[in-house]
């Protein structure tokens, strides 16, 4: 599952809304809903996550969050290191191969510790 597809379920929880019923107003399938709130979809669109805010009629801030987390919901990640040193490259192939074996505390402390390094702009 991902983040954006937690916070769709519970979102729908919240409201008592079936798949069926939100998949119908939205214009989707109940199936792409369900793969959507599995993660075995990427990122919906923008047009999409409007629909969705729309229909929940969501205030700003809730909307902006869960267009936030659907821009951090894509299951498939692609890593580019060219052009990085070797380590980078080694690190990013173990976590690939890693990733579905780690605890759930190493998973938060390394987001903490990625939220605690500062983005370049």
């Amino acid at each position: 599952m991902t983040p954006f597809g937690q916070a769709l379920r519970e979102l729908r929880r919240r409201k008592g809304v079936t798949q069926r019923d939100l998949a119908e107003a939205i214009g989707v399938t109940p199936a792409y809903l369900s793969a959507l709130e599995h993660g075995r979809r990427g990122r919906p669109t923008f047009e999409l996550l409007q629909r969705i805010a729309g229909y929940f009629n969501v205030i700003w801030d809730e909307a902006e969050e869960l267009f936030l987390l659907a821009e951090a919901s894509h299951p498939k990640v692609v890593l580019d290191t060219s052009g990085l040193p070797a380590p980078y490259t080694a690190f990013a192939n173990r976590l690939a191969q890693q990733i579905r074996t780690l605890p759930p505390d190493v998973i938060e402390n390394m987001d903490t510790l990625l939220r605690k390094t500062p983005r370049p702009d």
